[in-house]
């Protein structure tokens, strides 16, 4: 799907102009946006909007990193929204012309929808330009990381308190899938940090330096972002730690108990084993009180020994 909206030269928005009498016209500038766009509309960046082979290539295979590419009509950008719901990177691409911006991505963006709607609903056209739309649509990219950081950090919460009193596996099962998570944004925030960080300090992007403090602004925001994120991976790698602490401790405390039964158990059996031969020349089994007396031995050994491993705190 291609939609598309112009700026006329009176100063009035006029839309859903064909891409052919866009480049062909007369306009302040235009912004053409590709959304699933079929093989047939892909060919419209080859003719008649005459982009490079290259970045027309990166726009078909998505997953790219991050990055700006300068060419001598104008200048591409890749950049990488998260989905909330599966957290799943999701390219947009754009190319930034004096007069136009063209945004391209195989997945509806709510980023481009919203700053889409914003554009239609402007009293004052005269602050918006290609520049500005870009910076808009950056800026909610950027915001929209933050709930997920923040939802990340709750779950973060709830494993460290654990108020629902789940399982050691199922705690960890959890904290390794939200590490995984804090691995994705990374890997989409860092990127998008290093892109934000060559467009402030470009020199080929004159357009762009007029806004220099707003993209400052949102590197500030990808600043936090990150140090958000490592932070949340530290704390990860702790709470990690203290179950693993936890976990052994209990073992630890297990085989000691089972240590101390068995060690208690070994002389009493050691006494039966004794009387339990079947030796004929063995006094003991004459002896009327025999059995009450090895009997008594048993326990006073048993009782011995407990109140000794007792005082010795082992039970704790």
């Amino acid at each position: 799907m291609i939609r598309t909206i112009a700026l006329s030269l009176q100063n009035k928005l006029v839309k859903d102009i064909t891409v052919a009498e866009l480049v062909s016209g007369s306009f302040h500038w235009y912004w053409i946006d590709f959304t699933q766009a079929t093989k047939e509309e892909t060919d419209l960046l080859r003719e008649p909007l005459r982009f490079h082979p290259l970045a027309i290539e990166d726009c078909i295979f998505t997953l790219q990193r991050p990055k700006l590419d300068y060419y001598a009509a104008n200048t591409f950008f890749v950049t990488q929204g998260l989905n909330p719901e599966t957290m799943k990177r999701e390219e947009v691409d754009f190319f930034l012309g004096k007069e136009y911006l063209v945004s391209f991505h195989h997945k509806p963006s709510p980023e481009i929808d919203e700053v889409w709607n914003r554009l239609m609903a402007a009293a004052n056209l005269q602050d918006w330009d290609p520049p500005q739309v870009f910076y808009y649509v950056l800026d909610k990219m950027v915001d929209n990381y933050f709930p997920l950081v923040y939802k990340i950090e709750d779950t973060l919460n709830e494993l460290d308190e654990n108020s629902k009193g789940r399982s050691m596996e199922m705690l960890l099962e959890d904290l390794f899938d939200t590490r995984h998570e804090l691995l994705s944004l990374r890997h989409t925030i860092t990127p998008m940090r290093d892109l934000v960080y060559r467009i402030i300090n470009s020199q080929r992007l004159e357009e762009l330096q007029e806004r220099k403090e707003y993209f400052s602004d949102i590197h500030d925001h990808l600043l936090k972002l990150t140090e958000m994120i490592e932070a949340n991976r530290e704390l990860t790698q702790d709470i990690r730690d203290s179950y693993i602490s936890i976990n052994s401790h209990e073992s630890n405390h297990v085989m000691k108990v089972l240590t101390v039964i068995t060690t208690i158990f070994m002389p009493l059996t050691f006494i039966a084993g004794i009387y339990g031969m079947n030796f004929r020349n063995m006094p003991e089994l004459t002896l009327k009180y025999g059995y009450f007396g090895a009997l008594v031995i048993m326990f006073l050994v048993g009782a011995g020994m407990s109140l000794w491993f007792k005082k010795k705190g082992w039970f704790k």
